[in-house]
């Protein structure tokens, strides 16, 4: 339900960057220059799916493991608070401060995703020709070339960091320099509690585990947008994986994309990755570190970087 609750404003962030349907409009007055508002149209279309894809696995991963972090200190406040003089880890105004970091993903993040994707696009797609037939292989061919060049990306920040941990959270979490942990004089025990737990979860992200169930759920993501596209095509005699398209006909199937990946009513989309084994397993796992006491704690992260 918390994905679901978040998925219509991750989609109107989306559409508002990628705004596709200005130029369907402005095709429709068929304009002198309907070459060059196709040509633009290829690369939205294929830019707001394939970050739909990459933004929506993210937002359902990184909020399996804050709302596991947030359990697991629930369960140890409500095991140790009062014993030996503890106070409650977690209280409610701090999960509240920390659970909102999730907007950096759907703010700057997702601005920076979508900047790098929209660049790997059209390294990929730019020569393409319009009139050039592509079949459901040579579409998986594509995005897989796309997601590499996507993958590989390291901003300036990322450049000194260890090639293990994924590149990807740097759309997740803020680099450490930023927001709270910037305004280091005058902190409250709230702002530092929250900053902790921040840490801790960025320690999660650029785990190589993270890294490995996180691509797991991308391969997931993108078979479903390939499943999804040859379906809007098919009929009861072809469907795309039996055919090959001119590209400009693919454009529109491609260009709704964006309703089905992040849709806020139930959707097999959202279901898959949240029901992946892999997800639930790596969930468990950081739960368990999170209701263990903080002097094991700092063991289990420690093993969590390594692993």
């Amino acid at each position: 339900m918390t994905v679901l609750s978040m998925l219509p404003t991750l989609r109107e962030a989306l559409m508002q960057q990628l705004n596709s349907e200005s130029l369907t409009a402005l095709l429709k007055n068929r304009p002198s220059n309907k070459l060059e508002i196709w040509e633009d149209l290829k690369i939205i279309s294929f830019t707001r799916s394939i970050v739909a894809v990459y933004s929506t696995c993210m937002l359902v991963f990184l909020l399996r493991v804050q709302l596991n972090i947030i359990g697991g200190n629930i369960y140890l406040n409500n095991a140790t608070v009062g014993k030996n003089g503890t106070t409650v880890l977690s209280p409610p105004d701090v999960q509240q401060q920390y659970l909102s970091s999730i907007q950096h993903l759907l703010g700057d993040g997702l601005t920076e995703l979508v900047t790098v994707i929209k660049q790997a696009v059209q390294r990929i797609l730019g020569s393409v020709s319009l009139k050039h037939s592509l079949s459901l292989l040579d579409l998986e061919q594509k995005l897989k070339e796309i997601r590499i060049l996507v993958e590989q990306h390291r901003s300036p920040s990322w450049i000194d960091k260890d090639v293990s941990k994924s590149s990807l959270c740097q759309y997740m979490m803020p680099d450490e320099e930023t927001p709270l942990a910037a305004q280091a004089y005058g902190l409250s025990p709230r702002d530092i509690t929250t900053i902790k737990l921040l840490n801790e979860t960025r320690d999660m992200l650029e785990s190589p585990d993270f890294s490995t169930v996180l691509k797991t759920c991308l391969n997931r993501g993108f078979s479903q947008l390939l499943d999804n596209m040859d379906l809007q095509h098919g009929n009861s005699i072809n469907s795309l994986s039996s055919v090959s398209l001119p590209l400009a006909k693919i454009i529109p199937i491609v260009n709704g994309q964006i309703h089905s990946i992040c849709s806020d009513t139930p959707s097999h989309f959202v279901q898959d990755l949240l029901m992946m084994e892999q997800v639930k397993d790596f969930a468990a796992n950081v739960y368990e570190a999170f209701s263990t006491p903080p002097q094991q704690l700092e063991k289990l992260l420690s093993s969590f970087k390594k692993s």
